[in-house]
C-alpha cells in the first residue's frame, strides 16, 4: 500500500486516539448533529466475543491505496461509503476493518433482501406480542389472581411503561444513537433490496434522525423511554419525545454486487468505491495476513496455490476466500496424497461464474 498518507485517519499515522480526533476536528458543518447522549448507556467497546469478531475479520484485511483514500474520503465527509464490486473480493470485511483500525466497536450488520424495509433497519415493534401479554393479563386479573402470581409476562405487561418490552432499536437505529464515537455500519448487498429502499434512506442519512411512531404517540405522557439495541437486549437507551438523532454520523459501508442501479439521489449522497479482484501480489499479501504465515512457513503451502487460483479465474470468477480455504486445507495435510492435486483444486476453487462453473 505504500507510505500512509498526511490526511488519512483510517490507516493513518498517529495513534487511534489522534487519528479519531482528527475525525473529531475536521466535521463538515452542513453535517453537524447536535443528538444528546444517555449519560446511563455506555455502547459496546473493544471487549467482549463481538468485538473480537470484528477484530479478527477486519484486522486480517490488506486495502490498496485508492480503498483507503475513498475510505477516509467518506469518514470527512460524513457520508455513506458505496462498495461495488464482485463477490467475494472483501467488501463486507472492509467495514470491519474500519471499525478494527480505529477501535471503534463490534460492527452492527444489516443484511438486505428483497423484503427488508427502512423500519427493519430502524427498529423492531414486536405488536403481536404485546397484545398477547395485554390478553393474557386481561384474563388473570379477571380471575382475581394475585399479581405476585401472574405470570411473568402478564407482571411484566401490567407494571412500567407496556410499550418498552416489545421494542428494540435495529442495527441502523442502534448506529444514529446520539454517541461521542461513531459507530461502524455494514448494509450488506442493498442491491437485492426492494426498489424503494435506497430512496427510503435518504432522508435518515441527511438528518442523521429517525422517529418512533409508537413511542412519539405517548410522549406527551411519557417523554423518556428506555428500548433495547441491536447490540443485546440488557443494552437499554433512553429514547426522548420519540426521536433518535445523531451526534457522530456513523460510518455507514453500503456493499452492492451490481445487480442494480441506483437513483442519482441515492448515489449523490454516496463515495463509490468499486473493488477490483486481487491481483497475484495482492493474494500472496492476503494469505500471509489472514492467516498469520511468517517466512518461515516458506512459499511451499501456498505460492502455486496461489498461480493455480489466477489461472482458473480467468475463466470464471473465484472468491478470495476460496484460495484461504485452499491454503489452509493445505497447512493442515489434508488432499496430500499424491495425484489429489487435480480433485483437489476442483473442489476447493470451483468457479462461481462462466461455462464451468
Amino acid at each position: 500500500m505504500g507510505t500512509a498518507k498526511d490526511w488519512w485517519i483510517y490507516r493513518g499515522s498517529g495513534t487511534v486516539a489522534e487519528r479519531r480526533a482528527r475525525l473529531d476536528e475536521h466535521r463538515p458543518p452542513w453535517r453537524e448533529f447536535k443528538g444528546e447522549p444517555d449519560p446511563d448507556y455506555t455502547p459496546p467497546g473493544t471487549e467482549g466475543p463481538a468485538w473480537a469478531e470484528t477484530y479478527e475479520r477486519g484486522d486480517g484485511y490488506v486495502p490498496d491505496a485508492y480503498e483507503v483514500d475513498a475510505v477516509n474520503t467518506a469518514l470527512y465527509l460524513r457520508r455513506p461509503l458505496l462498495v461495488t464490486g464482485k463477490p467475494g473480493v472483501g467488501k463486507s470485511t472492509l467495514a470491519h476493518s474500519i471499525a478494527a483500525d480505529l477501535e471503534l466497536g463490534p460492527v452492527l450488520h444489516w443484511p438486505v433482501t428483497s423484503r427488508s424495509s427502512l423500519r427493519d433497519g430502524l427498529y423492531q415493534y414486536d405488536a403481536i406480542g404485546r397484545l398477547h401479554d395485554a390478553n393474557l393479563r386481561h384474563l388473570e386479573s379477571g380471575r382475581g389472581v394475585p399479581d405476585r402470581r401472574r405470570s411473568p409476562v402478564a407482571r411484566r405487561a401490567a407494571g412500567g411503561n407496556p410499550i418498552a418490552p416489545y421494542l428494540r432499536l435495529g442495527p441502523l437505529g442502534t448506529a444514529l444513537l446520539p454517541q461521542d464515537r461513531p459507530r461502524v455500519l455494514l448494509v450488506d448487498e442493498i442491491d437485492k433490496s426492494d426498489i424503494d429502499l435506497p430512496g427510503d434512506l435518504l432522508t435518515v442519512f441527511e438528518e442523521g434522525s429517525f422517529e418512533i411512531p409508537e413511542l412519539a404517540r405517548i410522549a406527551s405522557r411519557q417523554p423518556r423511554v428506555k428500548v433495547g439495541t441491536q447490540d443485546g437486549p440488557k443494552d437499554r437507551v433512553r429514547i426522548e419525545g420519540g426521536r433518535v438523532q445523531c451526534r457522530s454520523f456513523p460510518i455507514v459501508v453500503l456493499t452492492s454486487n451490481g445487480e442494480r442501479d441506483f437513483p442519482p439521489p441515492f448515489l449523490r449522497r454516496c463515495i463509490r468505491l468499486h473493488v477490483e479482484p486481487p491481483t497475484k501480489d495482492k493474494l500472496e499479501r492476503i494469505v500471509r495476513q489472514r492467516l498469520r504465515l511468517d517466512e518461515s512457513t516458506g512459499d511451499g503451502p501456498y505460492r502455486d496455490l496461489i498461480k493455480a487460483f489466477d489461472e482458473r479465474r480467468t475463466e470464471g470468477d473465484l472468491a478470495t476466500d476460496q484460495l484461504l480455504n485452499a491454503v489452509q486445507l493445505r497447512l493442515s495435510g489434508a488432499w496430500s496424497g499424491e495425484g489429489e492435486r487435480e480433485d483437489f483444486l476442483k473442489t476447493v476453487l470451483q468457479r462461481l461464474t462462466g461455462p464451468l462453473a
